[in-house]
């Protein structure tokens, strides 16, 4: 019975030397396939690298397939690849994106689509610890079935269960706590320990102010509501990969140049004047280059843990993000009285999501309902006009003078009277 062939793997080859003992080649790694020896490139002590060149040779030598099969005999791992391949290009955050797919692909791979149930995703969730994170996971692989099944790649119904939904986050900064964030983005100073002198071994604030940055983040956030991605990347120079901020025409182009909209909304949106002050003298006084917001003259890709430095010198109370900016800019916009079609186009959200989530800040807020509880109906004239109904009479009640004069009979059936009934108030006592 012949071996089983072994898949591919890396093999260090020793130093070669001739018969005088001069070295002729150096001990290198190469990749064993069968009877093929491909080289990586990597000599001995970079293993690291051949490990990288090993994982490049797989994924190029598989090639999943793309014709339709039974969900019974494809892998989870190809569906994830073919997503992977055909929508990377379309992916906002890229290493967000790679590491959701392989979280997906170390727990789904060798495991065949019919086997993605509510049970295996309900131990995926447990296995990830996050109901939140699991969710937006489990979000990526319906979509990369979804995609499989729209190509006509495979045959069968798959059904992802995703955790139940987080509540809203409601936190949003009043006046107050963001002028308290502000300042101390503002005057905060770097504290050194002194080496020297007569403060030796003291821990002392210097000239440098590392949050200043962070004031110019949060204003723009503040102001306009933007996602933290689109302020990052705002720019008075209108370039590929920015968000481009027209100081001329006082406009914010928030959906970076070269890239898709998603469901992510970021239409462009009037700057408010204030904000567009402050724009325009960041950019003649150079403190804005090529971003508004720079740190030792370079973009930032993340204010989080500025972020939360500054939250944490200003002492404000609860989970305070970037994102609470978003939220704070909302609420804002609702206790002001902003009709809720303009302050959700003006923000880059549905309509149905601003008043759900942020409705009840809003002064009309079921105004109508609580001013009309406790008070009496209104009668209209129309209602007060009309003829009041005619009294129905009990049977065997006696009617007089029914059908002339001197002849009473006692009437068996309903008979209607044009006297005033006893429920009506408007009917005199005799």
């Amino acid at each position: 019975m012949p071996r089983p062939k072994q898949p591919p793997r890396l093999y260090l080859r020793p130093a070669r030397r001739n018969k005088q003992g001069k070295l002729r080649a150096q001990s290198v790694w190469v990749i064993l396939d069968g009877g093929k020896h491909v080289a990586t490139g990597c000599v001995k002590g970079e293993d690291r690298a051949a490990q990288q060149a090993l994982a490049a040779y797989i994924a190029a030598k598989h090639s999943p397939s793309r014709k339709e099969q039974d969900i019974e005999v494809i892998d989870a791992a190809d569906v994830l690849s073919i997503y992977d391949d055909d929508t990377r290009s379309r992916q906002v955050n890229l290493d967000q994106f790679d590491k959701r797919l392989r979280r997906l692909t170390e727990f789904w791979g060798g495991k065949m689509l019919s086997e993605i149930t509510g049970e295996t995703c309900r131990e995926y969730v447990k296995i990830r610890g996050s109901n939140g994170g699991a969710r937006r996971d489990l979000e990526d692989l319906r979509a990369a079935i979804n995609h499989h099944a729209a190509e006509g790649y495979h045959r069968g119904v798959v059904r992802v269960i995703l955790p139940a939904k987080g509540a809203s986050r409601d936190r949003w900064l009043t006046r107050d706590e963001a002028a308290r964030l502000l300042w101390t983005c503002w005057r905060n100073r770097e504290l050194q320990i002194r080496h020297r002198g007569k403060d030796k071994g003291q821990r002392l604030p210097t000239n440098k102010r590392p949050l200043r940055h962070l004031a110019r983040f949060i204003l723009i956030g503040l102001y306009t509501g933007t996602r933290a991605a689109a302020i990052a990347s705002a720019s008075p120079v209108a370039q590929q990969g920015r968000s481009f901020v027209d100081l001329d025409r006082g406009i914010y182009y928030r959906l970076a140049q070269g890239m898709q909209a998603t469901n992510k909304r970021q239409p462009p949106v009037p700057l408010p004047a204030r904000l567009l002050t402050h724009l325009r003298r960041w950019r003649d006084k150079g403190i804005a280059k090529q971003h508004f917001v720079e740190f030792n003259g370079q973009p930032v890709k993340s204010v989080k843990t500025a972020f939360q430095r500054a939250v944490a010198v200003s002492g404000l109370g609860g989970k305070v993000s970037p994102h609470t900016l978003r939220h704070t800019a909302a609420t804002w916009l609702m206790q002001i009285g902003v009709s809720t079609w303009e302050a959700a186009g003006f923000l880059g959200m549905s309509e149905k999501t601003l008043r759900d989530v942020y409705g009840h800040h809003h002064p009309d807020h079921l105004h109508a309902a609580a001013n009309a509880i406790g008070t009496r109906k209104p009668v209209s004239l129309v209602n007060s006009l009309v003829r009041p109904p005619r009294r129905r009479l009990q049977p065997s009640q006696v009617v007089e003078n029914v059908g002339g004069p001197g002849r009473t009979r006692t009437c068996n059936q309903t008979v209607m009277s044009d006297a005033p009934s006893h429920d009506d108030p408007e009917k005199s006592e005799t």
